[in-house]
């Protein structure tokens, strides 16, 4: 919204500086770390009155859950998501189709999450919102998300699938493409969800993953980067860098409240919407595959759930004491702040591998 001061940088040279994504990237992400700070207390406090008895607590979790986490409300992914789409409204070029597009994607997840969670707390209830109403609504969004990139994106890109470490390598997958892309959105999106379960573990590899995301559509958006790279150029993409941007500041005035002991959890309203948000980056910038390694440790935590399900079935026992895997560290004993702080580790780690393949082809 406001990069039209841009048009006043004849009157003095000064406005000349909401022309430049970098400077409205960091404007985004205070101004949605301040509007977390603002409306942080306020939120909680509305919703701990609405909620009442809070997030139900799984009776076949961990011990300790039962005690320290029962009360504590849930949704705040509300702040994320406000945050998130104020600042991005307030500082990214609005005639950019691809920042509505990851916006409505964002929005979209966070919205089944929504109704999710309210069905969860008005119940008293684990169970929410089905599985397959969920996977049904996500997959409709991710097909009109996939649908909007591939006739958005250039026509030497559409359909076509990158590689890291190859030299602008395009795989032509056709229309395989749009259901390949609604895997990635999806399947992002619920691997995020899986990995919220203990204070502070999903939001700091989200805003991980979401900076370094953040760093390849600025990279993918300007001609003199890509010809240097040797990697495919995205006409527009580079807005998503204040994107990003904000929602870490979002993330980061969330994470204030969510530090161990948390005073309000996200819930599948911020872990839905934020997963969904890095898949459709993903699939905009044509890094569908570094995602996969940016984001391993979500990939991590949604195998460790199919390959419990799936063993359990044909065998009766368990592969890991618990699944996702943060449960299982938790039953070996492993305190949920040393849980937390070294999946934070190798989450940062991995979003280093991930930057690395721009550079190594």
């Amino acid at each position: 919204m406001l990069y039209w001061l841009a048009e006043f940088s004849e009157a003095h040279i000064g406005f000349n500086l909401f022309r430049y994504i970098t400077v409205r990237a960091g404007a985004a992400f205070f101004t949605a770390l301040i509007f977390g700070f603002v409306f942080g207390t306020p939120l909680i406090n509305l919703l701990r009155r609405r909620q009442g008895r809070g997030q139900p607590i799984r009776e076949d979790g961990p011990e300790s859950h039962l005690l320290t986490k029962k009360g504590t409300p849930t949704m705040g992914g509300l702040l994320i998501l406000s945050a998130l789409t104020f600042a991005t409204l307030m500082w990214a070029r609005l005639d950019n189709p691809y920042v509505w597009l990851v916006l409505g994607v964002t929005l979209g997840f966070g919205a089944i999450g929504f109704a999710d969670d309210y069905a969860k707390v008005s119940k008293s209830s684990h169970a929410g919102v089905s599985g397959r109403v969920r996977l049904g609504l996500g997959f409709l969004i991710a097909l009109i998300a996939s649908v909007a990139a591939m006739y958005l994106h250039p026509e030497t890109l559409s359909g076509r699938l990158a590689f890291p470490v190859f030299k602008e390598y395009l795989l032509d997958l056709s229309w395989f493409f749009i259901p390949f892309a609604m895997f990635v959105i999806v399947g992002s999106a619920n691997s995020v969800n899986l990995t919220d379960g203990l204070d502070g573990l999903a939001i700091m590899p989200v805003m991980i993953a979401a900076g370094t995301l953040g760093a390849i559509a600025y990279a993918v958006g300007r001609v003199d980067f890509t010809a240097y790279l040797d990697v495919h150029y995205v006409p527009g993409a580079g807005e998503l860098l204040i994107f990003t941007a904000a929602l870490a500041g979002g993330g980061l005035g969330f994470l204030w409240y969510n530090a161990p002991p948390a005073a309000v959890f996200m819930g599948d309203t911020g872990s839905l919407a934020l997963g969904g948000a890095l898949g459709a980056i993903a699939v905009v910038t044509k890094h569908e595959i570094v995602l996969g390694i940016v984001g391993g440790l979500f990939v991590v935590e949604a195998l460790s759930v199919i390959i419990q399900v799936v063993y359990f079935k044909r065998t009766g026992k368990r592969v890991f004491l618990m699944a996702p895997i943060h449960h299982h560290f938790e039953k070996k004993g492993w305190a949920e702040p040393q849980i937390v702080i070294r999946f934070w580790i190798i989450s940062l780690v991995l979003a280093l591998i991930g930057l690395a393949t721009l550079k190594i082809r």
